[in-house]
């Protein structure tokens, strides 16, 4: 039995040492650190969710609820203009 919790320690350190590796290719890719990570979170939800609603704005039929998807892209528009340059700094 002990060598299975090894072998979870072992491969929970891989997962760990693959993750930080991810992010130094990161920030290498980016220039540097990202500023404020928080911020780089926002703005992928907001790109993920504008995603969704397109693909829902394609499958809806009905003219009311499609000015409601309509408005919400456009809202998610509007935020993501707001936060890309604070993001791309």
């Amino acid at each position: 039995m002990g060598d299975g919790g090894e072998g979870l320690i072992d491969a929970d350190a891989r997962i760990q040492e693959r993750m930080e590796d991810l992010q130094r290719i990161r920030e290498r890719r980016n220039g540097g650190s990202v500023r404020n990570p928080e911020q780089v979170r926002a703005l992928e939800s907001l790109k993920l969710a504008r995603t969704d609603l397109n693909r829902q704005f394609e499958l809806t039929a009905h003219d009311g609820r499609r000015r409601q998807i309509s408005q919400a892209i456009e809202e998610l528009d509007r935020r993501i203009a707001q936060t890309a340059p604070l993001v791309e700094k």
